[in-house]
Parts: C-alpha cells; structure tokens; sequence
C-alpha cells in the first residue's frame, strides 16, 4: 500500500495567498530592502496561512546570515531570577517572536546575570552564532550596553540607555504615563497621595517616579511619600505596608508596575480600606497582574508586544544595513480605566 507524502508548502503557495509575485515573496523572506511595508506585512500573513518553512540551509548559503537572533535579558539578583515568572518578559518573547516566526526566523533566549556570561554573550555574537541581538537591560549600570555596541554585532536596545551611546532603542514615554496617572487621582478628588516606585537603579523608574511628582506639583502638591520596591508583588505589599504605618490617611497611590499595585491592593484590603472608596490605586504595565487585581486595576499601558516587534523590525533593518543610522521609537502610553480608581 502507497503512504502519500506530505508535500511542504512552497514560495509559490504563498505568492498566491499574498497575490504577490515569487520574486516579492522571496524578497520579504530574506529581508531584502525596499518592499512596502504593507506587502511585507501582507506576505508575512500569507506565510502563516499557509505553514511556509523556509529552507535554512539555503537561504544561509545565498544570504550569508544564520536566521536566528538572540534575546539577551541582562540583570542581577532579584531581577534576574524573575525572567520566567514576570509577565513583562512573556510580552516581550510575544511581541518578538510574533513578528519572527512568519519570517522563519529563530529566536534564542540568552541570560547575562554576571561577568561571565556577559562574557559569553559577548562572544557568541561576535563568532556569528546569530544575526544580532535585542537586549533587554535593566538597570543603570549595566556595563553589557556599551560592550555590544563596542563589539560591533546589530543590536537593538529595549528603553532608552542610562548613558549616551550609538544604539539604536525603543521605549515608552514614562513620564507621559505618570501624568497620566496623576492627572486621574486629582480629577478623582485625591488629596493625599502616595507611590511606589520601582528600583531606583532602573531608568524607567526613575522618569516614572520624577513624572508623577511634577504631575503632582503641578496640581499644588508639594509632598509626595514614596517608597521603593522591586516590581514584585511582595516588594509592592511591604511598601505599602510602610505607607500605611507614616501615612495612614493616604486616599490614592500610584504604583511603579501592575505587580507592586497587585501587592499595595491585598494590603490595604487587610486594612480594612476600600478601593476605590478609601483609596483609588492606579499601576503602570497593563499586564495580567492588572486583571487579577481585586477589584481590577486601573492602570497606564506599557505597550510592550508592540514595542518588541518594532525591536525586531529595526534589528532586522540593521541586520540587512549594517551601516544603517541608529535610530529611537518612543511609543505613547495610555491611561486604561478600570475599577480601582
């Protein structure tokens, strides 16, 4: 008895499903420059309906690139080990491999909590294991930035680097989101207002923290209670522990990330207070954490899928163009209103 083969799908069975021709398939598969946006996006879909492989083996030889790229979360201590678990790393991995996949392009996860393994990084890219590589840092004096951009492999940079360097980044407009946050507690009628921030030694909460309390100056409140946590749900629940014992009458509180705000809800529940009755609460991600809340959290949109496949579109760009200008992309965030505030 004859088995039938099961045939793969070819270039040509894209082209149809895109109504494009081969050539303009093969051009987008490969990253060749100069196909509008559109048609790219056009075939990538096209290339997910109908379960296109590329030959790797192939296009290597033709192109000279492997067809993988490297995630690198660059971290220590606490940070670090929460790679698996923090619902901000699953939406980063989304966003890239999301744009990836259709191109038939790898993504490999690389950690670089120390010396070594930034050592190893380091030489992983430059012996050409990968194309490139996006790299998520997460705090100040992360030395990992500069030594990639020194090293000379394309990266592409998630946030704004803590110092000046030639590389091309995309983030969120922290700051914009604070004011959101503290533009809704004022019109809400808060008056005594407190926040958690994140990690001091992290960017971002610092523009999160330095925006909420302009904001807030300029609302006429002079005095803001802050204290800081890690952008876990534990750190946001000791924090607001200690707010509670200074300042026992606070009516509204902005949380550094969704995690912290999840924690500072379940401790002022179990003191009694009621949200958003007694105290409105907003957070910053909109991530899952937002929706387990209790009641659900009010919260500023980190867009954080979005901004990891414009990470893997300008890397890709630099990939083909290595002489390509760095470039930033900053996303504008929004206030989602839910029932905490």
């Amino acid at each position: 008895m004859r088995e039938d083969r099961l045939v793969s799908p070819t270039l040509e069975d894209v082209a149809r499903a895109a109504g494009v021709s081969r050539a303009t398939v093969s051009r987008v598969i490969n990253g060749i420059r100069n196909v509008d946006p559109e048609i790219q996006e056009t075939v990538r879909q096209a290339v997910a309906a109908v379960g296109y492989a590329p030959n790797r083996a192939a296009r290597s030889l033709v192109t000279g690139k492997t067809g993988s790229i490297a995630l690198v979360v660059s971290g220590a201590g606490h940070f670090f080990a929460r790679v698996f678990t923090d619902p901000f790393f699953g939406r980063v991995v989304s966003g890239i491999s999301g744009h990836l996949r259709p191109l038939g392009v790898h993504l490999v996860l690389m950690l670089a909590e120390a010396a070594d393994a930034r050592a190893q990084v380091i030489d992983y890219l430059r012996q050409g294991h990968v194309d490139g590589a996006i790299l998520v840092s997460t705090h100040a004096e992360d030395p990992l930035p500069a030594q990639l951009v020194e090293s000379g492999p394309p990266v592409v940079l998630f946030a704004r680097p803590a110092q000046p360097l030639r590389i091309s980044y995309v983030d969120v407009a922290h700051s914009a989101g604070a004011r959101l946050a503290a533009d809704h507690l004022i019109a809400r009628g808060c008056e005594r207002v407190a926040t958690i921030s994140g990690p001091l030694d992290v960017p971002a909460s610092l523009e999160r923290l330095s925006g909420f309390r302009e904001a807030m100056a300029r609302h006429g409140h002079a005095y803001i209670p802050s204290v800081e946590g890690n952008f876990t749900q534990e750190s946001g629940e000791q924090a607001m522990e200690r707010l509670l014992a200074d300042h026992p009458d606070i009516d509204g509180l902005f949380a550094g990330n969704d995690l912290m705000a999840q924690g500072a809800l379940l401790v002022a529940q179990s003191h009694g207070l009621r949200v958003p009755h007694d105290l409105a609460v907003v957070g910053f991600d909109d991530s899952s954490a937002a929706l387990a809340c209790r009641p659900p959290l009010t919260t500023v949109r980190h867009p954080v899928e979005d901004m990891s496949a414009e990470m893997s579109r300008l890397l890709l760009a630099h990939i083909e163009d290595p002489d390509r200008r760095v470039t930033s992309v900053i996303f504008e965030p929004d206030l989602v209103i839910r029932q905490s505030a």
